[in-house]
């Protein structure tokens, strides 16, 4: 059948089916179920005969909404929290991979222009990062302290404060997402250029080792996070800025909760890297192997859980 016969045939029913999902409140479960069992009928035959179509795409979303209709009330169980840790998380990573590249890019994109701007100027960092701070951590390093600003507050309270902060800032890099996907393009070329800024400032005070292992130490998770909230908010942005076939509004809603879901994921790496940052990045006297090796580490998970097991788990989907 051709594709053209197999829309013609079936698209009065579809239309049908998106006015039963509104109406889901008033229908019997088993009308309900029906048609839920008829559209992922016409959703496998797409996938089968027409893999890369547009009424692919639509048929899979038509059934993500049948699907979220007909088990909203049921129970979760415990496992349930596992399971959104281990397989829905990394499945919407690999749905979200394109979004999670670009956040990447722009970012890394910032982190250059930061790193050429303080190269060529030194007056630059001074206007990323404040007179105040350039001044405090300049009498540091003549103390013999370059690190010393991770040492000012009690392991603790720089702990909590530095989790709630971080968490703030992902929250906000998702939410300027309804500004379009150039709200938290902005604040990922902003993070970046600070993040450029501040390495090459050290760098240049001939503190280059000291820096990497001192900032990357906590770092590596922390600005990886960062990235991933991006990736959050452009899947937002993107949600209402294209609709493809969807209202501008059902887009929204599936790009809000798709991005929603990712920047919740970040929240324990977000925690984690304030562990380490408030109990360990204080401690410059550690030997260089430790810190290395948590950095190793958290680059191995990084690589492990947003790479390496999306694909697993999307491929594993796929077989079954």
């Amino acid at each position: 059948m051709k594709e053209v016969t197999f829309i013609r045939l079936n698209i009065d029913r579809w239309k049908k089916t998106e006015k039963t999902i509104d109406e889901s409140n008033v229908l019997s479960p088993d009308l309900f179920a029906e048609v839920y069992i008829e559209i992922t009928s016409d959703l496998a035959f797409a996938q089968t005969h027409f893999p890369h179509s547009r009424i692919t795409i639509y048929l899979n979303n038509l059934a993500s909404a049948l699907h979220n209709k007909l088990y909203r009330n049921k129970r979760e169980k415990w496992s349930r929290i596992y399971t959104f840790w281990t397989t829905e998380i990394p499945l919407i990573m690999y749905s979200a991979r394109k979004e999670l590249l670009i956040s990447f890019l722009i970012f890394l994109s910032g982190t250059l222009i930061g790193a050429f701007s303080t190269f060529h100027d030194d007056d630059f960092v001074r206007l990323i990062m404040g007179n105040g701070y350039v001044d405090m951590t300049l009498n540091n390093i003549a103390n013999g302290e370059p690190m010393a600003v991770y040492g000012q507050s009690a392991e603790l309270p720089m702990f909590l404060g530095i989790t709630l902060n971080n968490v703030g800032v992902s929250f906000r890099v998702f939410a300027m997402g309804v500004l379009t996907c150039f709200g938290t393009a902005y604040m990922l070329l902003s993070n970046g250029i600070m993040l450029g800024a501040f390495q090459l400032f050290f760098i240049k005070q001939g503190l280059a080792m000291e820096s990497i292992l001192a900032v990357w130490l906590h770092g590596t998770l922390e600005i990886w996070a960062i990235i991933v909230a991006g990736a959050a908010g452009i899947a937002l942005g993107n949600g209402w800025l294209f609709p493809g076939t969807y209202t501008r509004l059902h887009s929204f809603k599936h790009g809000a909760k798709k991005g929603l879901k990712i920047v919740v994921g970040t929240v324990p790496i977000f925690i984690i890297a304030a562990f380490i940052e408030g109990f360990l990045t204080r401690h410059t006297e550690l030997p260089d192997f430790i810190r290395i090796g948590v950095i190793i580490c958290s680059i191995a998970f990084i690589l492990f859980y947003y790479i390496y097991l999306p694909n697993k788990k999307r491929h594993g989907y796929s077989k079954t």
